[in-house]
């Protein structure tokens, strides 16, 4: 069953106040990321809302021959497929925005107050589809990676080794690297100290360190030591995921609801749910989304990568 997740929001009079005749700038929300992983990922509809991942097993038994002889057999042969695919089902990540309707008449110039709202409360519901593509106990690409995909450090900071043995592990066609900003970092400071600064990329108008030219993408999703923002000057444990995407590269990919009522985006839409007898406005808002690994060799990880590793050089 799709899991539920409730973001609640409420505004004061005061706080519209302050934005209707205090501030000259539309709110700055400082909790809202690039989320470069929702833009790189291939996102493919599903009407029924399930998935169904049909693999095949045991390819190596399928027998071909080269070089026919005259008057030599051909093999007979099949491709036996996995008899209990998995399937995946569409997380919804939901939220209710209360607005009085006195705040959204008194307090709406020079920002309309409904439309500022609806704004930072999507942009949230974003940052939480970002958040669960990556940490879901059910579909998260973390919790996802086949053990035979997930590897160790050496020595605990993310060397080049370490992100070379990674890209044995996705070598058809890998797309990037996924790590927390600390954890590219600590990749960077082992570069400098072996002499071979990794080089940049532009992405979407940003530039993006590569190593063996696969952008190093940053997310502040992938935890250290299970949080986000980890104590400034304290190091931490986390985990470096190489990603190949697109269902045609049986990759990795993005699920999302098609034709919501409402919708703003794709898999997202705003619901005017009326006024109660307080006269307070109720919009949901919804974003129905998944994420499916086609083959196991689509993902890979790098385990207990340690950022808070420091180098001193001689001048």
């Amino acid at each position: 069953m799709a899991q539920n997740e409730k973001i609640h929001h409420s505004l004061s009079d005061k706080a519209a106040f302050q934005l209707a005749n205090v501030t000259k700038t539309a709110p700055q929300y400082g909790a809202i990321t690039p989320r470069w992983l929702v833009r790189l990922l291939d996102w493919k509809p599903l009407e029924a809302g399930t998935l169904r991942v049909n693999k095949v097993i045991n390819e190596k038994n399928v027998d071909v021959v080269c070089g026919q002889e005259e008057g030599q057999a051909l093999p007979k042969t099949f491709v036996p497929y996995d008899e209990n695919p998995r399937e995946y089902t569409l997380n919804s990540i939901s939220a209710v925005l209360n607005i009085h309707a006195r705040t959204s008449d008194l307090y709406s110039n020079p920002f309309d107050q409904i439309k500022e709202q609806l704004r930072l409360t999507i942009e949230t519901v974003k940052e939480k589809q970002e958040f669960e593509l990556i940490n879901n106990d059910v579909y998260g690409l973390v919790k996802n990676v086949p053990q035979s995909q997930r590897i160790n450090t050496r020595n605990g900071a993310p060397t080049p080794d370490d992100l070379d043995d990674l890209i044995s592990k996705v070598w058809k066609e890998p797309s990037f690297f996924l790590a927390h900003p600390r954890a590219i970092a600590a990749f960077e400071r082992e570069c400098t100290r072996r002499g071979v600064p990794p080089p940049t990329v532009s992405l979407f108008g940003s530039p993006f360190l590569t190593w063996r030219g696969i952008p190093l993408v940053p997310t502040d999703k992938l935890l250290v030591d299970g949080q986000t923002h980890p104590a400034t000057g304290q190091g931490g444990k986390t985990s470096i995921l190489l990603i190949r995407v697109g269902e045609q590269k049986q990759g990795v990919i993005g699920l999302y609801q098609p034709g919501l009522p409402g919708e703003q985006t794709p898999g997202l839409s705003v619901r005017f749910m009326g006024l109660n007898e307080n006269a307070i406005g109720s919009y949901l808002v919804s974003l129905y989304c998944s994420a499916a690994i086609l083959t196991d060799d689509a993902i890979a990880a790098l385990d207990n990568v340690e950022t808070g590793n420091y180098h001193e050089y001689k001048y």
